[in-house]
C-alpha cells in the first residue's frame, strides 16, 4: 500500500479504498476474503474450487486497481486524425469535438472523470477508476470509429489500423 492511502473493509463486505485521487468501493465477492498486514493487502480464499479461484484472481486484480487508481490515477490517451476534425475542451468536464458530421459532438463526462485537450487533435481521459477510464475512452472512440481505407476517425494513441488498398490496387 502506498503512503497516503487507506482501505477499510466493512462488515457487509464492502471495501473501500481512498486517497489523493478520491474514494472508490467495491463489493467483495463470498468465497474471498481480504486482510491487510504491515502495509500489504493479503486476498485470501476459502476453498480451492475452480470459482474461488477464478474470484481471488479477479479481486486481487481488481484491489490492485483500486489502490492505483487512488494513489496515481489511469489515464487514456486518444488521438483525431482527419481533415477538419479536432476537439475543444469546455471545461475539465465537457467535450466538444468537429467530426465530419453536420453539428458538433458533445461529450460529458460522469462523476471522476476528467477531460483534458493538449492539442486540437488529441484527448486525454483522466480518472481514479480505470473502468469508467477505459469506458469513457471506448464511447468516444465509438463516434467515429477509425475507416480503413484512410484511416479516420477517433483511434487510442499508438493504435494501428489495418489500411485497405481499395478500388484503385486491382
Amino acid at each position: 500500500m502506498p503512503s497516503g492511502v487507506k482501505m477499510e473493509v466493512s462488515d457487509n463486505r464492502l471495501v473501500t479504498v481512498s486517497g489523493p485521487k478520491g474514494t472508490l468501493t467495491w463489493q467483495l465477492p463470498a468465497p474471498v476474503s481480504v486482510k491487510e498486514e504491515g502495509g500489504e493487502v493479503l486476498v485470501e480464499r476459502i476453498n480451492d474450487e475452480r470459482q474461488s479461484k477464478a474470484l481471488h484472481g479477479l479481486s486481487r486484480s481488481l484491489l490492485n486497481n483500486m489502490v492505483v487508481g487512488v494513489s496515481e490515477g489511469f489515464v487514456k490517451e486518444l488521438e483525431i486524425v482527419g481533415v477538419g476534425y479536432r476537439a475543444q475542451a469546455q471545461g475539465d468536464q465537457k467535450l466538444e469535438m468537429q467530426l465530419g458530421f453536420s453539428h458538433p459532438v458533445q461529450v460529458e463526462a460522469p462523476a471522476g472523470v476528467t477531460f483534458e485537450v493538449p492539442s486540437p487533435v488529441s484527448i486525454r481521459v483522466h480518472g481514479a477508476d480505470k473502468q469508467a477510464v477505459g469506458q469513457v475512452a471506448a464511447s468516444i472512440r465509438s463516434l467515429r470509429a477509425p475507416e480503413p481505407y484512410k484511416g479516420k476517425g477517433i483511434r487510442y494513441a499508438g493504435e494501428k489500423i489495418i489500411r485497405k488498398a481499395g478500388k484503385a490496387a486491382k
